[in-house]
């Protein structure tokens, strides 16, 4: 009989991980440099010609030992590079070297967090975490999640049970697509959708709306939308819910790592007075995903999402003092993604990680800086946090996409793009401190050129 494959945990695991990892280092490195650039060239049709052929039969009889370099070489030659500067469509983030060293260890370790017996130090850190970033919010506790996605169907569960089993959602226009899409899997009316006009939720048409309509309520702000990186006006906001007995829910899966900052804190004033807060530090928290959180003023309300297995939270385990998971999540096993979070916490404190936001933010206007004296291009606006929305002057929005696409096609950069004021702009998310400002003028260099004539 053979020898089963080594562990990844274990007395001998870290010596099979060492050997393996000098594999995958290498070929992240020479699929990087296969690359040569921010994403691979040809556009789809080449990227799945070349997966295709290192993947060849996906369960071939016998087994392949080079599989782990060909299979980490072609993901890294077909990636789209988040830390390369020139990449800077989404909300994707180039993630810590120190925390994705941390992600090593937590699947190394594999603990599952939906029982104490199977995650101990795990529960312990996430208990303590989590706390943490929700003070940091204004709130009282908070629980993990894979993402603003879940954090915002989270908080409409917990409003919909608060109010007994019904809730009508306000949101404003420019709300996350997560938050309708939470209320049709809740079964909760359709939204009532309140006008941004320039990209924020106008709290004039929310008092009105607010007035007319029965109760109970919950309004959605967004404190970094996913288009432009806008604020809603939270402080007034969180007044209108006040005076009409609206609950309030803050998505600031973007915006949220302002928190950090000394110089950008300010922006969140008003977050303190919501029931919920999304966070996402896999966005402004430079995290390998998922690193979502759902932060929660009443910790009580949390009782919604208990549920009882005997062979994860028995009655009598929990009465000894054992700590009860289960209702931690809408998932049961869960990772201890809550490791890599803890660990960049520490390493860089609240000093180091508020001068990364800083970072990115004084790039983002420095690269609109560079719009604005452009003759050939219109900015939409100044950037509130790290992205900025641009367009080719006198372009329609046939000749913004196309500039787009060809950028994307070639393998030379990576713009997204964004709708609002009915035109179509191109978008650039700065979310790698370490982007030079010769990068930001290479970047516009490239739209420039690539602009139909």
């Amino acid at each position: 009989m053979s020898t089963p494959p080594p562990l990844a945990s274990g007395p001998d695991g870290p010596d099979a991980l060492r050997s393996l990892l000098g594999t995958v280092l290498d070929a992240l490195a020479a699929g990087g440099r296969a690359r040569g650039g921010p994403l691979p060239a040809g556009g789809p049709e080449a990227v799945a010609a070349r997966v295709a052929d290192a993947v060849g039969d996906v369960l071939p009889d016998d087994g392949d030992p080079d599989a782990l370099r060909a299979l980490v070489h072609v993901l890294a030659e077909g990636a789209a590079d988040p830390a390369d500067p020139l990449c800077a469509a989404h909300l994707h983030c180039p993630p810590l070297a120190v925390a994705a060293a941390a992600d090593l260890a937590a699947s190394a370790l594999n603990p599952s967090l939906d029982s104490w017996d199977q995650a101990p130090a795990a529960s312990a850190l996430e208990a303590a975490v989590t706390r943490a970033l929700a003070h940091a919010a204004g709130l009282a506790d908070a629980l993990v999640t894979t993402g603003g996605t879940e954090s915002n169907q989270l908080a409409l569960l917990l409003a919909r049970e608060a109010y007994g089993g019904r809730v009508q959602l306000v949101c404003g226009a420019n709300a996350h697509h997560s938050l309708p899409r939470a209320a049709w899997l809740l079964g909760l009316p359709d939204p009532v959708v309140v006008p941004a006009p320039r990209g924020t939720l106008d709290p004039a048409v929310l008092h009105e709306t607010l007035t007319a309509l029965p109760g109970p309520l919950l309004v959605a702000a967004t404190a970094g939308t996913t288009d432009a990186g806008l604020i809603d006006p939270l402080p007034e906001i969180a007044g209108l819910c006040t005076a009409h007995g609206a609950r309030l829910h803050v998505d600031a899966a973007y915006g949220g790592g302002l928190l950090f900052s000394d110089r950008h804190h300010d922006k969140l004033a008003g977050l303190e007075a919501a029931h919920t807060v999304t966070l996402d530090l896999h966005k402004l928290g430079w995290q390998p995903v998922a690193a979502g959180l759902l932060a929660v003023a009443r910790p009580r309300e949390l009782a919604a999402l208990h549920q009882r297995a005997d062979y994860l939270n028995a009655d009598d385990d929990t009465e000894a003092g054992f700590p009860d998971l289960l209702g931690r999540s809408l998932r049961t096993t869960r990772r201890p993604d809550i490791l890599k979070t803890a660990v960049t916490l520490k390493t860089l404190g609240r000093t180091g990680l508020g001068a990364l936001v800083d970072q990115v933010c004084v790039r983002a206007r420095e690269f609109a800086a560079l719009v604005q004296e452009h003759p050939g291009f219109e900015l939409y606006g100044r950037p509130v946090i790290s992205t900025v929305l641009f367009r080719p002057a006198e372009a329609d929005d046939a000749a913004v996409a196309t500039v787009r696409r060809r950028l994307l096609h070639e393998g030379r950069a990576v713009l997204g793009r964004a709708r609002l004021d009915g035109r179509l702009w191109l978008k650039a998310t700065f979310l790698n401190p370490r982007t030079r400002p010769d990068e930001l003028a290479q970047l516009l260099k490239l739209a420039e050129g690539t602009t139909p004539r």
